[in-house]
């Protein structure tokens, strides 16, 4: 049967991939669709065909399954932000476990890997559990000012002031920014024609210290920002202000955040804390975006560290270290490496700042830092943490980390295929995976975050 673009069909949706979009099947044709949830029977129109599978976009849901639910936000389906919250929260906890468990098996090629997988971990409340967002500024048709999130693939902006996975004290923050633009003819930026000031509104929340920072992304610099006392005014009237800043992104590109930051009220920087750890987050800083779940997170890696007091650990891509200063609470020594130079100065003021003598960091790619630092200095590990981007290890480095032969490796991951890729390389160069647990991370998404424990053979 051949199938055309715009053509109407009807499905039963029997599958789920790998970004939570429905999967059907018609007389083997495979089509891919948004919004929709396995047990689904829907009226789909086709919008592209390749020659074994397809999209498609839901028109109608004939019979619900027993597995959907109204989402809560509104804007869920129009945003990209939330790919699930039509799916019941148990329901995502199942797919996502098995998501980890497919690429181990199937990438992998580990078997009978769900005997060690333990219990994905949930959120209790896995709505407004995130501690930062960068809102886009633009106009609706009619010209009217807004900022909400762009819609799934695109730089469409929804209208959206009230998110369902951001702090609540958000809302405040972006209707006093708006109604700021609006009184002093403040333009929002236009990536097409490169006109326009405010491009982005970024906010920073700690969680534990209820501090707050937002920082306005503009496509100039503060002095273009008229009456900004005016602002700040107002914006210190939310609870917990604490950092107003300006960023400057003068250039054509689809980064959200420039490398100079203008100082306006109060410090460049907020506090919070991960356990009894306390950190100082920037704008720039990376900082994990969910500290209730990243705590979680961090004492299931302590927990497979199983630290004694003794160990010289190594924490790869360490960032502003996170897990590193969370680990030298019961560490000998701990060493973190990272490529962003800025992240490792954060990361030693951080160690400073909680009066960790025992964690020393370097700068530059762990690929590189490594090998050097045990090839030419001696330096060994007795266990080796790693907390790779998306595209998992470089292969040196593998290399390297299997020569230094530490006890237990513990793989934080955020991309379940790169990690199935690097366990298997592991797998067969002397490791064997012990335990494996996921944790929701970014609830009502597809992402989904694992913890693994690597111990070496025959110890």
């Amino acid at each position: 049967m051949e199938f055309k673009k715009n053509q109407i069909v009807e499905l039963y949706i029997d599958d789920i991939g790998n970004e939570g979009e429905g999967i059907g099947h018609i007389d083997g044709y495979a089509l891919f669709l948004k919004d929709a949830v396995i047990g689904d029977k829907v009226r789909a129109k086709i919008i592209k065909t390749k020659k074994n599978y397809g999209f498609a976009r839901v028109e109608e849901v004939i019979e619900a399954s027993k597995d959907r639910v109204s989402p809560r936000c509104s804007k869920a389906r129009q945003c990209g932000g939330c790919t699930l919250q039509h799916l019941a929260y148990e329901k995502q906890l199942e797919y996502k476990f098995n998501k980890v468990k497919n690429c181990l098996e199937r990438i992998g090629g580990l078997e009978n890997i769900e005997e060690k997988m333990e219990p994905i971990i949930g959120m209790e409340e896995p709505f407004y559990y995130r501690n930062k967002a960068q809102f886009p500024v633009g106009y609706d048709k009619e010209g009217n000012l807004i900022t909400g999130f762009y819609a799934g693939r695109t730089h469409h902006i929804i209208d959206c002031t009230h998110c369902m996975i951001q702090h609540p004290v958000n809302e405040q923050i972006l209707l006093k920014v708006l109604d700021y633009m609006k009184k002093n003819n403040i333009t929002a930026y236009d990536e097409k024609t490169h006109k326009g000031l405010v491009r982005h509104i970024v906010t920073r929340v700690g969680f534990k210290t209820g501090e707050i920072m937002v920082c306005l992304v503009v496509n100039g610099s503060k002095k273009n920002l008229r009456n900004l006392e005016m602002l700040v005014d107002s914006l210190t009237e939310v609870e917990g202000m604490t950092s107003i800043c300006v960023n400057i992104n003068k250039e054509k590109t689809n980064r959200i955040l420039g490398s100079k930051i203008e100082e306006v009220y109060g410090k460049p920087y907020i506090y919070d804390y991960i356990g009894n750890v306390k950190y100082q987050i920037g704008p720039l800083s990376f900082f994990q975006v969910n500290p209730t779940q990243t705590k979680v997170l961090y004492e299931k890696a302590m927990e497979y560290a199983d630290l004694k007091g003794e160990e010289t650990v190594w924490d790869l891509y360490c960032g502003i270290g996170t897990i590193s200063l969370f680990l030298a609470q019961k560490a000998k020594k701990v060493y973190g490496v990272e490529i962003v130079k800025e992240a490792i100065d954060d990361a030693r003021l951080n160690a400073k700042m909680n009066g960790f003598d025992n964690a020393e960091f370097f700068v530059g790619k762990a690929e590189e830092v490594l090998p050097r630092e045990y090839e030419k200095n001696g330096v060994y590990a007795d266990t080796i943490v790693v907390d790779p981007p998306r595209k998992g290890c470089d292969s040196k480095l593998l290399e390297t980390m299997v020569k230094m032969a530490p006890k237990r490796i513990v793989y934080v991951s955020c991309d379940p295929a790169t990690l199935a890729r690097d366990l298997k390389v592991l797998s067969e160069q002397g490791y064997e995976v012990e335990k494996v647990c996921a944790v929701d991370q970014f609830s009502h998404s597809s992402h989904v975050e694992t913890v693994v424990l690597l111990q070496r053979k025959n110890m």
